[in-house]
């Protein structure tokens, strides 16, 4: 079927049926407005991502399901980087005239099957047409007692730099695609990563970290926000960086340098965060429920900016921070 012959209405309509009604939510797709019922004594949580076809993704290498699980994926990453439990979400999405329906349909399943394994329900969104490529925009919407909400301004000099699970094989997957190689862990990787919420919400309740960001750009980015906003300086090993098994025996044969991924490629989705070193044992029991535990790589320093040593002590200068969402070239 043509997207022209089901019209806007049609599609909403489409995507609304396969939506079950879930708990908080008093008024979902088919209104003006959603209505949500937010959990008394908590915040609600709101962010948003958009993924432009031919900036975020390329349809040539990706499939309409494991974007649609993507592009939920990224938005819950940030959801996750504040210890929050992800509720809801809106999806708006802009279609150029060259997309099925049964690629729409294969798009919502992979969205709604990641929306499900976290319990987050779609209330709403909106469609257009695109004059070329593809525009997909995702809002979630979570929440969190006070207490437990972490943010990227509470690192303190002394605090140890973590981060869970392995860094660089997103950046890694997308090279691989890139090279025409369409399968293996760092693909699946790229293509279909897991955020991190349950590790985010086990570690705001262990106590919470001082501060805490999903990696979407970067290590060395992101941590640069904590820092910018913090006010203060970190020192990163690079022998203490973790790199998977299948990253160190695939790296070579695509880049030379094996720490520029790690620090600069982003797309890992893992957290980031900054705990006093009393606090790590507690952060640690939390996260054996959940899966690895977090990596100290380094740790915050009062001033100084950014600082990377390699194991001999010898200091190290990347060749780039991370990804600039407005480099044109």
């Amino acid at each position: 079927m043509r997207l022209m012959e089901l019209g806007e209405f049609g599609l909403i309509e489409r995507i609304a049926c396969k939506v079950g009604q879930k708990q908080g939510v008093r008024i979902g797709i088919g209104d003006d407005a959603a209505a949500i019922e937010p959990t008394s004594g908590f915040e609600v949580l709101i962010t948003t991502d958009m993924l432009v076809e031919g900036v975020h993704f390329d349809l040539a290498l990706s499939g309409p399901f494991t974007l649609g699980k993507k592009s939920l994926a990224v938005n819950l990453s940030d959801i996750a980087a504040m210890g929050g439990i992800p509720r809801h979400f809106l999806l708006s999405l802009a279609i150029p005239e060259n997309i099925s329906v049964e690629f729409l349909d294969n798009f919502v399943a992979g969205m709604l099957e990641m929306g499900d394994q976290f319990g987050v329900t779609l209330i709403g969104g909106d469609t257009c047409s695109a004059r070329q490529g593809m525009v997909v925009s995702v809002t979630v919407i979570g929440e969190q007692s006070p207490d437990l909400i972490v943010k990227r301004s509470g690192a303190q000099p002394g605090d140890l730099i973590c981060v869970t699970g392995t860094l660089g094989d997103g950046a890694l997957g997308l090279m691989q695609l890139r090279a025409g190689i369409c399968e293996g862990a760092a693909v699946a990787r790229h293509l279909d990563p897991l955020p991190r919420v349950l590790e985010g919400m086990k570690l705001a309740k262990a106590g919470p970290p001082s501060a805490m960001i999903d990696i979407s750009d970067g290590l060395l980015a992101d941590l640069g926000h904590v820092l910018d906003l913090s006010g203060v300086g970190a020192r990163i090993n690079l022998a203490k960086l973790p790199l998977s098994g299948y990253y160190r025996g695939n790296q070579p044969l695509f880049i030379e340098d094996p720490f520029l991924l790690p620090l600069s490629g982003g797309e890992d989705y893992e957290l980031l965060f900054t705990v006093h070193p009393d606090r790590l044992s507690a952060i640690q029991s939390s996260l054996k429920e959940t899966g690895p535990l977090a990596t100290i790589i380094g740790e915050i320093t009062a001033s100084g900016g950014l600082s990377i040593f390699t194991a001999t002590g010898d200091e190290y200068f990347p060749e780039q921070r991370g990804y600039n969402h407005f480099h044109y070239d």
